[in-house]
C-alpha cells in the first residue's frame, strides 16, 4: 500500500477513535450517581396506597337445589318427551356455590360497580374492604349487555375511599396502568402494564365490543377489579382475559369508564339502564365497500336501515349515508357506533358526522329511548297446534334493543319453549321470528291467535332464524 494511503487510513482511524471516545465520555457524564432517596425509589407505592382502599373483594352465595333420582330421569330425550313435571319421587338436596370476585367504589356513600358475571344469581353478596370490615351489599342495578351492575353498602355516616372515573377518550395506547383485584382469592393484588390497545372486540363478554385492552395481569378473581390510571384515575373495570388454560398470558380486557359511567348514572336515577336508540343500523366499511364508495380509507359505518319515525330519519339520516363521527369523536366501525350511542343520555342530542355523495355533512340526532310500538303483548300458546307451548310477542324497536337483535325485524319473535311442548317437539327456538302460518303473514300477536282458531289439515310453517328462512309442514 502507499505511503500516502497509509497516512490517509491512520488519519480516519484516528478520527473515529476520538469521535468513540467523545460519545463514551459524554456518556459517562450522564450517568450521574443519584442525588436523592427519591431518585433512587422511584415507584408505584404512593398510587397504589391512595387507589388500593377504592378496591373491595366480593364474595357471593347461591343456594342450589338439586333433584336425585334414577339417571333415566336426567336424560335428554327422555326429558324432551316427558318435560320437567315428572319429579317420579325424587328427593331435593341443597348445595350452596360460592364464588368470588372484585369491585370499585365509586362514591363516598357505598356505591359500588363490578361486573354482572361476578354477582349474577347470588342470594347472597358480602363486600370486604381492604381493612377486613365485611358489609351485606344490595344490588342496586345489573345489565347483562355491559356486564356490569352497581351495588350499595351502607356504612352510616363515614365516608368511604373511592375512585373518580377518568374520561378514557384521553387514553392513548402505551399508557402505564395498574390492575388491582382479588385473584384466585390469594387477597388484594396489584399488577402493572400498559394499554396495549383500544377499542377491542371481544366476542362473548358483552354486546358492546369496546375494550381496553392491557398486558397488566388479569387472572379468574380480577372479574370487576380497577384498571387505573398514573393519575389515580379510573378507566376501566377488568372483565376477561385471553386464555387457553384459564391464567394470564397477558391479554386483558377492561369496560371503559365511558361506558360505566352510563350505568353508574342509571343506577342513580332508579335502576334501569335506558340506552338512546336512533333508529338506524349498519355495516362497518371494509376495503370493498370503500372502494365502491370512493372512501379513501376503509373507516365508517353504512348505513343501510332507517326507521322511518326515528330520530335518525328526523334528522335527515338516509340509506347510503357512511357515519365517519359522533360528536366529534371517530367511528371506524359499527362497534364504535355502538358504543358511542350507548354512551350519550337519553334526551340530549348527538352531533353525527357523514360521508354522502362524497362530502361531509353533520347533523343533529335526538336522543330518545326505543318505543315499545306495538306494545309486545306477551302470550303464551295455548290450545292443539304446533306453537302450543311457545311464549311470544310482538317485536318493537324497544324489544328489539332489549333482546340486542342486530336487525330492525318487525312482527312475532318467540321468546321462550316450554320444555317438551310441541313447540318444542318440532323444533321450534327462541329468537325464531314467526313469518307465515299456511301462506298467511304473521304480523302481530293477536293475528297469530286468530289465524290458530282454523282447521287445518295440514300446518305449513314459516320462521326466520338467524337471517335464513326455514320451512316446515305438519300433517294434522
Amino acid at each position: 500500500m502507499r505511503p500516502d494511503k497509509l497516512n490517509s487510513l491512520g488519519s480516519i482511524i484516528f478520527l473515529a477513535a476520538g469521535i468513540i471516545a467523545a460519545v463514551q465520555d459524554a456518556t459517562a457524564q450522564s450517568r450521574t450517581v443519584p442525588a436523592s432517596r427519591a431518585e433512587t425509589m422511584l415507584s408505584f407505592a404512593p398510587l397504589v396506597k391512595s387507589a388500593a382502599p377504592a378496591v373491595v373483594n366480593i364474595y357471593t352465595r347461591r343456594v342450589v337445589r338439586a333433584r336425585t333420582a334414577t339417571p333415566l330421569f336426567n336424560d335428554p330425550f327422555f326429558r324432551r318427551f316427558f318435560g320437567d313435571q315428572f319429579q317420579f319421587g325424587g328427593q331435593t338436596r341443597k348445595r350452596v356455590q360460592n364464588s368470588l370476585g372484585s369491585g370499585v367504589i365509586v362514591s363516598s356513600d357505598g356505591l359500588i360497580v363490578t361486573n354482572y358475571h361476578v354477582i349474577d344469581k347470588a342470594d347472597e353478596i358480602t363486600v370486604v374492604l381492604t381493612d377486613r370490615r365485611e358489609f351485606e351489599a344490595e344490588v342496586v342495578t345489573r345489565d347483562e349487555r355491559t356486564d356490569l351492575a352497581v351495588l350499595r353498602i351502607r356504612s352510616g355516616v363515614e365516608k368511604l375511599p373511592f375512585l373518580k372515573l377518568r374520561d378514557t377518550d384521553t387514553l392513548e395506547v402505551g399508557d402505564l396502568v395498574l390492575a388491582i383485584g382479588n385473584p384466585f382469592g390469594v387477597g388484594q393484588t396489584v399488577t402493572s402494564g400498559i394499554v396495549s390497545a383500544l377499542a377491542r372486540t371481544a366476542r362473548g363478554v358483552s354486546d358492546f365490543g369496546f375494550f381496553i385492552q392491557t398486558d397488566a395481569a388479569i387472572n379468574p378473581g380480577n372479574s370487576g377489579g380497577a384498571l387505573v390510571a398514573l393519575d389515580g384515575g379510573l378507566i376501566g373495570i377488568n372483565t376477561a382475559i385471553y386464555s387457553r388454560g384459564g391464567g394470564s398470558n397477558g391479554i386483558g380486557f377492561a369496560i371503559p369508564s365511558n361506558m360505566v359511567a352510563t350505568v353508574i348514572g342509571s343506577a342513580l336515577k332508579g335502576g334501569a339502564v335506558v340506552r338512546p336508540w336512533i333508529g338506524a343500523r349498519g355495516q362497518t366499511v371494509d376495503a370493498d365497500i370503500a372502494r365502491s364508495l370512493g372512501l379513501t380509507t376503509p373507516s365508517g359505518v353504512l348505513i343501510n336501515f332507517v326507521h322511518p319515525t326515528g330520530p335518525a330519519a328526523d334528522a335527515g339520516l338516509k340509506i347510503g349515508d357512511v357515519i365517519v363521527s359522533i360528536g366529534g369523536k371517530d367511528v371506524p366501525d359499527a362497534n364504535s357506533l355502538r358504543f358511542r350511542i350507548a354512551t350519550l343520555s337519553v334526551g340530549g342530542e348527538a352531533r353525527i358526522g357523514a360521508i354522502r355523495n362524497g362530502s361531509l355533512i353533520e347533523m343533529r340526532v335526538r336522543m330518545i329511548a326505543a318505543p315499545e310500538d306495538p306494545p309486545r303483548d306477551l302470550s303464551l300458546i295455548t290450545g292443539t297446534n304446533p306453537y302450543t307451548g311457545a311464549e311470544v310477542a310482538n317485536l318493537s324497536p324497544a324489544l328489539t334493543e332489549e333482546l340486542a337483535l342486530d336487525s330492525e325485524a318487525t312482527g312475532v319473535i318467540v321468546l321462550r319453549i316450554k320444555r317438551g311442548s310441541p313447540a318444542d317437539r318440532i323444533g321450534l327456538e327462541p329468537g325464531d321470528t314467526l313469518v307465515r302460518l299456511n301462506g298467511q303473514k304473521i304480523e302481530s300477536v293477536s293475528a297469530l291467535k286468530k289465524l290458530l282458531t282454523r282447521d287445518y289439515s295440514a300446518w305449513r310453517i314459516e320462521i326466520s332464524r338467524s337471517g335464513r328462512l326455514l320451512q316446515l309442514i305438519i300433517r294434522g
